[in-house]
């Protein structure tokens, strides 16, 4: 049996959202300054720079975070590696090699709480439910997930997209139900959700940090011909097609 004080219920730190066994909370002030970086300090609050964490209750769902993410846990709390043998460890090796994931993600069990690491960066959930069960990330988003969640490595469509696109081969790729944490350089307010039904998306520039399974991923000329790309001043653009969103960041 535990009890945490101070915690969720201090007056300097509010829930920002919460889904499946995940809690996110933000650090209204940074009260631990000296006079040396408490300008710094000020103006971090000012502009929206705040600490950020996810709170894990296990006993809602067994979780898989990214490796080295864990800060504190209480309770009965286990940490697995989720190697099931030589052949799914070798495949989780080449998956997050392609991917540039930590190849083994700890998995944690039992009944207590797990604390992330604090973050600057924007935490997001996302409810795979709402993303027809599938989702392909952007390199280095992922930070945890429920453990029913099935990761594998997504190539592009064919191998010049990630040649012209000067973007890798692969991506990773969640499949199942559950929730997904992300983290973001861009708070949720400013994501630009887009749902394609059998249509096209073009976008200059890596901004996409999301996107549907289903969906064809390609880099192309954004003209019909070198012509007219080099007309239109915009060259080669990521393109998705099909049925399905894409999470789109203002900026890259």
């Amino acid at each position: 049996m535990f009890h945490i004080s101070n915690f969720t219920n201090n007056d300097d730190i509010r829930i920002l959202d919460t889904a499946g066994p995940f809690t996110v909370i933000e650090y209204l002030r940074d009260l631990s300054v000296m006079p040396s970086n408490a300008a710094a300090a000020y103006f971090c609050n000012a502009m929206n720079v705040r600490k950020r964490q996810v709170i894990c209750d296990l006993k809602k769902a067994q979780i898989t975070v990214q490796a080295g993410a864990m800060q504190w846990m209480a309770g009965n709390v286990n940490a697995v590696t989720g190697i099931k043998g030589v052949g799914d460890l070798f495949s989780k090796a080449v998956r997050g090699k392609v991917t540039g994931e930590s190849a083994i993600k700890p998995e944690y069990t039992g009944d207590g709480i797990m604390v992330l690491e604090p973050t600057y960066k924007h935490l997001l959930l996302l409810n795979l439910d709402d993303w027809n069960n599938s989702v392909v990330l952007d390199d280095g988003l992922f930070l945890a997930c429920d453990s029913s969640i099935r990761h594998k490595a997504v190539m592009r469509s064919n191998l010049s997209s990630a040649v012209a696109g000067n973007e890798g081969l692969f991506n990773l790729g969640l499949t199942g139900s559950g929730i997904v944490c992300l983290e973001s350089l861009c708070p949720r307010e400013e994501l630009v959700e887009i749902t394609l039904q059998d249509d096209v998306l073009k976008v200059d520039g890596n901004m996409a940090i999301a996107w549907s399974g289903s969906l064809s991923f390609t880099v192309e000329r954004s003209g019909k011909s070198l012509i007219g790309s080099a007309a239109s001043g915009e060259g080669l653009v990521n393109v998705y097609r099909g049925t399905g969103k894409v999470l789109l960041a203002p900026v890259q």
